[in-house]
């Protein structure tokens, strides 16, 4: 039986499962975009971070699920750096929206939704992505995401649009100033991953009317830019996976039955789903 394995990436943490008959193992590198690291890095950082926890173990076959592998010449980079280190290995590089509509929808039709810092979605056929809605990133879209909810908390704070109730708990909680935070979003790297930490002010004051609001609306966003765009929402299962769409699967669920709408699974990750979908 073929050793397999799978690796989930993101821009800042990637997953790796190794699949030998039964016996499944669990890794993690950092993250490894083709946008921020050349082959040669990623090369050195599959032989630094990964390959030693693998203890001589030669995967026969690679299937990677990377963001930023969505245009020929980064997928490229990827198998390249990939198939330096695993050699005699077959390698297959595909973006990290289909590794999630494999993971939600397995070989079903479906559509397949990514809330995490940022957000994509697709319509999936059970075979390949049909439909895809653009991801136009964090400035101009990535509605529903963490980035996306994280800017609104950060208005509502700069503008004093939260009651007095939530400033003094934010300013308890960040004890930060519009300098402070201008500096961050427009000068420093990275600004989406920054935006994003603030849903965790959400999570903590979940069933405040404001702080509902901001989850609602976000979500409300996400559908009607997004969801809507695909004909098949009507009567197929909507599917969720990301940190965002988990930690707030309750508030997903009332939009679903709001608008009458079949939602599917809400996953934290797509490692579980991959690894079935692989066996």
């Amino acid at each position: 039986m073929a050793i397999k394995l799978i690796a989930d990436s993101g821009s800042t943490k990637a997953e790796w499962c190794l699949i030998n008959g039964k016996k499944t193992k669990t890794f993690y590198t950092q993250g490894l975009s083709p946008y921020f690291l050349s082959a040669e890095q990623i090369e050195y950082i599959i032989n630094e971070e990964l390959k030693p926890k693998m203890k001589n173990t030669e995967p026969d076959e690679i299937f990677f699920y990377g963001t930023g592998c969505s245009n020929a010449d980064n997928v490229k980079l990827v198998k390249k750096a990939i198939n330096k280190v695993f050699t005699n290995a077959s390698v297959d590089v595909n973006h990290d929206l289909m590794g999630a509509a494999k993971a939600l929808c397995g070989h079903e039709k479906g559509i397949a939704c990514i809330l995490g810092t940022g957000s994509n979605s697709c319509y999936y056929n059970g075979k390949k992505i049909v439909k895809n809605s653009p991801g136009l990133g964090y400035v101009l879209g990535d509605e529903g995401s963490g980035a996306y909810m994280g800017k609104k908390v950060v208005q509502h704070f700069l503008y004093k649009t939260f009651d007095e109730d939530l400033m003094d708990r934010f300013n308890a909680k960040y004890n930060t100033n519009s300098d402070e935070i201008l500096t961050a979003v427009y000068k420093q790297p990275l600004p989406n991953r920054y935006l994003a930490t603030f849903t965790e002010f959400l999570v903590e004051n979940r069933g405040h009317y404001m702080i509902e609001n901001i989850i609602e609306d976000s979500f409300n966003d996400f559908f009607f830019n997004h969801i809507y765009k695909y004909r098949e929402s009507w009567t197929m299962p909507l599917n969720f996976t990301g940190s965002v769409a988990y930690g707030f699967r309750d508030v997903l669920k009332d939009l679903c039955n709001s608008y009458e709408l079949n939602l599917g699974k809400v996953i934290k990750k797509p490692m579980d789903g991959l690894v079935k979908f692989h066996r």
